[in-house]
């Protein structure tokens, strides 16, 4: 009998062990993340899956990496990017922690500030009345941040020196007039929320993607100003602004 007892309490024991090794119960989470990228691909966004972090580092290949968890997996993420509800399904169940791009250009572009700087412009534009359309927050690795703000795309403008891919890190020579502002179009995508970033950082929506798309001229003007104010500022004021 008390062999019997005692091998019961050791299998119980053993139970509880496991239990306490037991991955985390993720499944709400999976489920909120694929509620959030379908709603972003219902409001137009078209979506393809990116590189995640792993630990400090990315998910993909490249050693050195200089855009972790940023980028998407495929060469062809520009043809391979959609809104199909049954795709975006297959890939989010499929790759749990897969981050997912938005192409910018075909439906909508993106004007990407410092976080200081779009926090003010989006305080200016709410209260001056001004439709804003669905705003995200990214965290970076220099702890600053940014703020994107989604907007209808400009398509094909016939003054090709005022649009730019930014994902190329290029410079045109109106760089100056918009300091630290970078206009995703044609040939580039940004991260769509919610995502995942080294250094335990993320994305999340500030507006999310229910609101509609606003010209992004409409914008423009306000962006700029606060992007130039703050790069005119000492660090310490910024720093002391931006502190919550």
């Amino acid at each position: 009998m008390g062999a019997e007892f005692g091998s019961r309490s050791g299998g119980q024991g053993r139970i509880s062990q496991w239990l306490r090794r037991r991955p985390k119960d993720t499944s709400g989470d999976d489920r909120a993340r694929e509620e959030l990228l379908l709603a972003a691909a219902a409001a137009g966004l078209p979506l393809a899956p990116a590189a995640h972090p792993s630990g400090y580092r990315c998910s993909c290949d490249r050693i050195g990496c200089p855009t972790p968890a940023r980028h998407p997996v495929s060469f062809a993420w520009q043809t391979q990017s959609t809104t199909d509800r049954g795709q975006i399904e297959r890939w989010a169940r499929h790759q749990p922690q897969a981050n997912f791009i938005t192409a910018t250009g075909m439906v909508h572009d993106v004007l990407d500030v410092p976080l200081d700087a779009g926090r003010a412009a989006l305080e200016r534009l709410l209260a001056a009345g001004i439709e804003v359309g669905p705003v995200a927050e990214s965290g970076d690795s220099n702890g600053q941040g940014r703020l994107l703000f989604y907007t209808a795309t400009r398509g094909t403008p016939e003054d090709e020196d005022e649009w730019w891919p930014c994902e190329l890190d290029c410079h045109p020579e109106t760089m100056d007039e918009h300091p630290g502002l970078r206009w995703h179009c044609r040939g580039s995508y940004v991260l769509v929320p919610p995502a995942r970033l080294p250094g335990d950082l993320d994305m999340r929506w500030v507006r999310g993607p229910e609101h509609p798309l606003p010209d992004p001229l409409t914008l423009l003007e306000t962006l700029t100003d606060e992007c130039a104010r703050v790069a005119g500022e000492p660090q310490d004021d910024i720093a002391a602004w931006g502190a919550p």
